[in-house]
């Protein structure tokens, strides 16, 4: 059974990016960082901002890259490779067009659907078999309106539902650290 040891919050580096739908798997790393006590430090050698998760008796790893995100994979494999970290091992926190916002739903691989960070982080690591947590951001409703869609701020009811989403979903970390994965889709995807 696989447990989670490298958690990747996939967004663009810059002040400017900070606030847009495409930085919210940004945010959750942030907010695990604030719930454990977890401090990212800037590691040029895995391309991004990196700690060795907090709170964690297992070794687990927090990662946002510092690359683009069309070049997350470079980050991903960097850390992946010094810790010898397979990608059964690796849960990647995204922004997910397909759902609106207000739903989060966890899979293991797949296909990237259009998602530059995830079609890079599977070359990278030579599969599509990771972990994925995907944070509903909407779909503009029409697809040459993406790009410009996902690199602008949310609306304020939008913010809100993806930061319910957030608080949700970051309760499951105990569960994802253990590799309970099912116990963790269970909870996740059952709305009361």
């Amino acid at each position: 059974m696989s447990q989670i040891k490298l958690i990747v919050g996939l967004g663009n580096p810059g002040a400017q990016y900070e606030s847009t739908r495409h930085n919210a798997g940004f945010w959750w790393i942030d907010q695990i960082c604030a719930e454990t006590g977890s401090k990212l430090n800037l590691e040029a050698k895995f391309f991004g901002h990196a700690c060795r998760l907090k709170s964690s008796n297992d070794e687990a790893w927090l990662l946002k890259p510092t690359t683009f995100m069309n070049a997350s994979g470079r980050a991903v494999a960097a850390l992946a490779k010094f810790y010898k970290i397979a990608p059964e091992s690796i849960l990647v926190v995204h922004d997910e067009l397909d759902l609106p916002p207000g739903t989060v739903k966890l899979k293991k691989g797949g296909g990237h659907g259009g998602h530059n960070g995830l079609k890079d982080i599977a070359a990278q690591l030579g599969t599509p078999d990771f972990w994925r947590l995907r944070l509903g951001i909407g779909h503009p409703g029409d697809k040459n309106a993406v790009a410009n869609f996902v690199l602008h701020d949310p609306s304020r009811d939008e913010i809100r539902a993806i930061e319910e989403n957030i608080d949700q979903s970051t309760t499951l970390l105990p569960l994802l650290l253990k590799g309970e994965f099912e116990a963790a889709m269970l909870k996740l995807h059952t709305k009361n």
